[in-house]
C-alpha cells in the first residue's frame, strides 16, 4: 500500500456527515466544548484532528498526550501545560489571556505510523497534582485544550464509561455524545475500535478522528481513551504476532509494552486488568498465569474490574457450537477457554465486574461462581453494542442470562462508596438496564477446579 496522502489524513471521517447531523441535534445547553484559544491575536494555526489523552501509569499524577500527524506540521511539538487561569473564547473572535501563566513543558517522541508516512507523537506528562485541573497546548501555535487527573482517593464518586465494538458509522458517534454528556473520567473501549483489521489506515484514523472532536465533559476537559486489543484490530484477528496488531500497539503500545494484557491501577480504589482473548497473545499459559498473579496481588483492593474482547459468556454466539481441542485455540470465540481457564480465577479472587464485548448486543449475566447464579459472584456485562448490533440468541444454553437486547448501548460505572453501580444507556440516553453490585469481600475464595 502506498502511503496515504495529507489530503486523505485531513479528510472526513466514515462518519463526518452523520456526526454533524448529530452535534446539531444536541441541546443548545450542551453544545460540544470548544477548545480554548492562545494568548495572542491569531487563530490557532495547528489543530490535530486525532489528539487524545491516554494512559500507561499512574492516572492520578500522569497523562499521555497523543496524536497522529505528519513531520513539519508544527515547529513545535513539545507540550505545554499549566495549572494557572485560562480566559476561554467568548462570542465572535476569542479573548486573549487575562495574564500570562506559567507553562511546564514536556517533550514529545515521534514513533512510525505503520503503512504511512505519518508519525504517532507522545508526550508524557508527569508529577501532576491527582484531582486537578490542566490546561495544555502543542508549541505555540496550538488551541488551548483541557484535562483532569484522577483523584488520589475516591472521596466523591468516580464514574467511567464502557464498551466496545464501535466502528466509525453514525451510531457509534452517537454513542460518543451521549458518553460525553455523562461527563465521565475516562472511557474504556474493549476491542474493536474503528475496524481497521490491521489494514486500513483510512478507519483507524477515522476512529481517532470521531474521538478527538467528540469526547469533551460538558466542562470541556478531554476525555481519556484506555482500550484493549479486539479480533478487527489484528491482521489474521487470532492467534497472530503482535506485528500485526498494526495500529494498535503504535498507539498504546506504552501500556503494552511486550503482551496484550496490562493492569492499570488507580491509586487505591480502582483496578483494571485488561485482557487479550488469543489475539496476539495466547488465552493459555503465560496469560493465564499472569492473571492469576495479578488478581491476588489486588485480592484486597475495592473495586477490580477486568476488561476483555471475546465473552466468557456469549449472548449472540452459542457457546456450546464449537469445542476447543487445542488449549492454544480461541477461533471459536464461544469463549470456552475462558470459561476453563480464566472464570475459576475471576470467582477465587472475588472479581465484581468483567466487562465482555465481541457480540454486538446488550446482555447482562447473572452473578456466576462456577458458571452458576450465586448472589455473591461476578457479573459479567457487555456484548459490544457501541456501534455494531446483532439480535441476541433465543436460547439460553447455559441459563446465565439476566437480560439480553439488540441495542446499540454504552455502559455507565458509578464507584460510590462502598457500592458500584452500573447503567446501560442507548443512543438516546434512555437507561436501558441498571444494576448493582456490593462492595467486594477480601481476600479469595475456594472454587472447584
Amino acid at each position: 500500500m502506498s502511503a496515504p496522502s495529507r489530503r486523505l489524513f485531513l479528510g472526513a471521517s466514515v462518519a463526518g456527515l452523520g456526526s454533524v447531523v448529530l452535534r446539531a441535534q444536541e441541546p443548545a445547553s450542551e453544545p460540544r466544548p470548544a477548545p480554548l484559544v492562545m494568548a495572542n491575536k491569531e487563530l490557532p494555526t495547528f489543530q490535530p484532528t486525532t489528539l487524545f489523552l491516554t494512559w500507561h501509569t499512574d492516572p492520578t499524577t500522569t497523562m499521555d498526550v497523543q496524536w497522529v500527524g505528519t513531520a513539519g506540521e508544527t515547529a513545535d511539538t513539545k507540550v505545554y501545560y499549566t495549572t494557572g487561569k485560562i480566559v476561554p473564547p467568548g462570542r465572535g473572535l476569542p479573548r486573549i489571556l487575562a495574564a500570562a501563566v506559567d507553562w511546564q513543558t514536556a517533550v514529545t517522541v515521534a514513533r512510525p505510523y505503520p503503512m504511512t508516512d505519518f508519525k504517532v507523537y507522545k508526550a508524557l506528562l508527569t508529577g501532576l497534582t491527582p484531582g486537578t485541573e490542566y490546561s495544555f497546548k502543542i508549541g505555540k501555535s496550538s488551541p488551548v485544550y483541557k484535562f483532569r487527573t484522577m483523584p488520589a482517593k475516591a472521596t466523591d464518586v468516580v464514574q467511567f464509561i464502557s464498551g466496545g465494538d464501535c466502528g466509525v458509522n453514525t451510531a457509534a458517534v452517537a454513542n460518543n455524545v451521549q458518553a460525553a454528556r455523562q461527563n465521565p473520567s475516562f472511557a474504556v473501549v474493549g476491542g474493536d475500535l474503528g475496524y481497521d483489521n490491521g489494514t486500513s489506515v483510512e478507519t483507524s484514523l477515522a476512529f481517532l478522528r470521531n474521538y478527538s472532536r467528540t469526547m469533551f465533559t460538558r466542562d470541556g476537559c478531554m476525555i481519556p481513551l484506555l482500550a484493549c486489543l479486539g479480533n478487527h484490530e489484528v491482521r489474521g484477528g487470532y492467534g497472530s504476532s503482535r506485528a500485526n496488531g498494526t495500529f494498535f500497539y503504535p498507539l498504546f503500545e506504552n501500556l503494552y509494552p511486550d503482551t496484550g494484557y496490562a493492569t492499570l491501577d488507580f491509586g487505591d480504589y480502582l483496578s483494571l486488568v485488561m485482557l487479550d482473548t488469543g489475539h496476539t497473545s495466547p488465552i493459555a499459559g503465560e496469560q493465564t498465569d499472569w492473571l492469576a498473579h495479578t488478581l491476588k496481588d489486588r485480592a484486597d483492593h475495592p473495586n477490580v474490574f477486568v476488561v476483555n474482547h471475546v465473552p466468557c459468556y456469549p449472548s449472540y454466539r452459542n457457546p456450546l457450537s464449537a469445542k476447543v481441542r487445542d488449549p492454544l485455540d480461541s477461533t471459536a470465540g464461544t469463549g470456552e477457554l475462558q470459561r476453563k481457564l480464566w472464570a475459576p480465577l475471576f470467582d477465587k479472587y472475588r472479581v465484581p465486574v468483567v466487562l465482555e464485548h465481541h457480540d454486538h448486543t446488550f446482555k447482562r449475566t447473572k452473578p456466576l461462581i462456577d458458571g452458576l447464579p450465586n448472589p455473591d459472584g461476578v457479573l459479567y456485562l457487555g456484548d459490544g453494542s457501541w456501534g455494531r448490533i446483532r439480535s441476541p440468541q433465543k436460547s439460553d444454553p447455559l441459563h446465565v442470562m439476566a437480560k439480553t437486547s439488540e441495542d446499540y448501548h454504552l455502559s455507565l460505572h458509578r464507584l460510590q462508596g462502598t457500592e458500584r453501580y452500573h447503567l446501560a444507556l442507548d443512543t438516546e440516553g434512555a437507561v436501558m438496564d441498571v444494576t448493582r453490585s456490593g462492595q467486594r469481600s477480601t481476600g479469595g475464595v475456594a472454587v472447584k477446579s
